[in-house]
């Protein structure tokens, strides 16, 4: 028979770890998410290379539509490897920041609507989540509603590019 003193002392045992995992336990940001995903090796490289790693993992809240390592793929050619180059850093940043609204939008918040949103790179991008399927330009969101601790990602099954 427990006496009252192992019985509080087991408690607290089982406790004390629960404790600790409910304290520690929180979302990664933005990039720390894509990074873990295994899907979006390009995306963090790209992000690394434009010198937007501190930007994304930030306050925020962000909506990040993130391209797969797949949508990368489909870009032509040798588009990759001249936009990772330093000298163009500027075009790469714009086309990343083309992907990044301020704010978190989750789907529930355009379900049904056809609208432009203004990104962080200042040119808006096109979004019809009118008919089901979520649109962004000419991209699919393939996953909707990653949440993270300083916004949310889409997934998306192509790079999308402001108009230059």
């Amino acid at each position: 028979m427990m006496t009252y003193l192992s019985r509080h002392l087991m408690v607290a045992t089982v406790a004390a770890p629960l404790a600790f995992t409910g304290t520690a336990a929180h979302a990664a940001d933005i990039v720390d998410t894509a990074a873990d995903a295994g899907s979006f090796d390009t995306l963090v490289t790209a992000v690394e290379a434009a010198g937007l790693v501190e930007t994304l993992k930030g306050e925020g809240p962000f909506t990040v539509f993130a391209p797969t390592d797949e949508a990368f793929a489909k870009l032509p050619e040798g588009t990759l490897e001249e936009l990772l180059k330093p000298e163009n850093k500027d075009q790469l940043v714009a086309i990343l920041t083309y992907h990044v609204v301020p704010g978190k939008t989750m789907s529930s918040d355009i379900a049904g609507k056809e609208l432009e949103v203004a990104t962080v790179q200042g040119s808006p991008v096109a979004i019809d989540a009118s008919d089901g399927a979520v649109k962004v330009d000419e991209a699919t969101v393939t996953q909707a509603d990653i949440e993270t601790d300083n916004g949310v990602i889409h997934v998306i099954d192509t790079v999308i590019t402001p108009a230059m």
